[in-house]
């Protein structure tokens, strides 16, 4: 049994199983006549078995306690309802508490969580006709307990039909145990495949904070150097104990740029590291990496309130690429392009080639906004930007710089086009060979050696 403290859902779910086992319990059928008739077969046992597996980090007893108590006071609520005494309908009642109280007895000690699924679908079908023959057979002796009289006997033939009847429903219980595990199964798929998700445009945008520190590491270096000369030129030029502070001030200030510097050396060598892992799994074919673009780009104009139509055009079959390493380009084209569209617009993405000629080319095409032919040469330039915030403050300017610079880096190029009015278009060329997955050289044959 799980050791774990139950949780605010857990006691949410034990409510909801003090619900609905009592009314599963009312669509019933009485197996036998005369003073047993009163005993029923319902859909009482397998909903709380299902149950009893779900809240695995309850006591089984505890479990199988509150659940007799809530079908025996349900059940006694009903008499009272239609005008029994509330005593007697208490005492007639009293044998559904045992039933489930030893349903669950039997489900205490095995360590069915620990084996696999079909080990604990064998274990759970085991105990399940075991705890549902004696529990029903405790059921039957509380009532014969109850009536204050020599019943009728109980023979073999109805310890038959008590088998019988757990048998059939052990089948019923299965159904709903491998159909609760496919669930479970699929929402563990759900869950990791969002993370990998997240993790895989997480780790894309560290490609462009990787550019952006190497470009600060190279100011730090600057800003040292010029701070260095300062110091050296009023060194030489003080005469006075005014003069030889403020020298020594400027030294300071070297000193402090540099250990900032060497700290963002250390940051750079791995994010460096980490951005430049080439991992097997870090390679996704070119239309699962659109579908993960264009799933996040949606959510991203969502937030802004634009209405934005994503379509994408990619032939299948082609080989994996790199994702985090295109990633961090499209990702940097796409989202620029939402920013840029003032409240609606449509963004298609084209990929053709990876095979024949080596080169992917890939067309970016957005509606609803547009760039004055006289700035396109300005696009890339380093710092330039026309969004601002709603306080007027622009933005870095650095995400287009960046996509021209892993472009180039890369051995690609990259256009950009605009009608002037209502249409801007990218256009980018990149070599395969450095976004496909390296293959393995073939080992050459060992060469056989005549023996002179």
């Amino acid at each position: 049994m799980n050791n774990a403290k139950p949780t605010r859902q857990d006691w949410l779910v034990l409510l909801f199983m003090m619900i609905l086992v009592p009314l599963a319990g009312e669509p019933k059928m009485h197996s036998f006549s005369g003073d047993f008739a009163s005993f029923r077969v319902s859909f009482g046992s397998p909903v709380f078995l299902l149950f009893l597996i779900w809240l695995s980090n309850f006591p089984r007893l505890f479990t199988g306690a509150v659940a007799g108590a809530a079908v025996m006071l349900f059940r006694t609520g009903l008499d009272v309802f239609y005008g029994d005494d509330i005593l007697l309908a208490l005492i007639e009642h009293i044998p559904n508490f045992f039933y489930y109280f030893i349903y669950s007895l039997f489900f205490a000690l095995p360590q069915l969580s620990r084996r696999s699924i079909y080990e604990q679908a064998l274990g759970i079908a085991f105990w399940a006709i075991i705890a549902e023959v004696f529990a029903s057979v405790g059921e039957l002796a509380a009532m014969n307990a109850i009536a204050y009289q020599q019943s009728e006997t109980f023979t073999l033939g109805m310890l038959g039909r008590l088998v019988l009847i757990a048998i059939l429903r052990c089948f019923f219980i299965l159904s709903f145990f491998f159909l609760f595990q496919l669930y479970n199964t699929e929402m563990r798929l759900t869950r990791k495949t969002k993370e990998k998700n997240r993790l895989t445009m997480l780790i894309a945008g560290l490609y462009e904070e990787v550019f952006e520190l190497k470009c600060s590491l190279q100011s730090g270096e600057d800003i040292t150097h010029d701070c260095y000369n300062v110091y050296v030129q009023l060194k030489d030029r003080a005469r006075t104990p005014e003069d030889e502070a403020l020298a020594n001030e400027v030294l300071r200030i070297a000193g402090q740029c540099h250990d900032i510097k060497k700290n963002q050396q250390r940051i750079y060598a791995g994010l460096r590291e980490l951005a430049q892992n080439r991992r097997v799994d870090d390679y996704l074919s070119p239309d699962k990496l659109v579908k993960l673009l264009i799933h996040t780009q949606k959510k991203y104009a969502r937030s802004l309130g634009k209405e934005i139509f994503f379509s994408a055009k990619v032939p299948t079959g082609l080989p994996p690429l790199h994702s985090f390493m295109l990633l961090s380009i499209l990702n940097n084209l796409v989202a620029n392009a939402v920013e840029a569209i003032p409240s609606r617009g449509t963004i298609t993405l084209t990929i053709v080639g990876g095979t024949g000629d080596g080169r992917l080319k890939i067309t970016l095409e957005n509606t609803g906004s547009f760039i004055p032919p006289r700035r396109l040469a300005q696009v890339f330039s380093p710092g330039y930007t026309t969004k601002f915030d709603s306080s007027g403050k622009a933005s870095s300017g650095v995400g287009l710089t960046y996509v021209k610079h892993q472009t180039e880096t890369l051995g690609g190029t990259i256009e950009l086009t605009s009608d002037g009015k209502d249409k801007v278009t990218c256009y980018l060329d990149l070599p395969c060979q450095k976004l496909h997955k390296p293959t393995k050289p073939k080992e050459n044959p060992p060469h056989e050696h005549n023996a002179d």
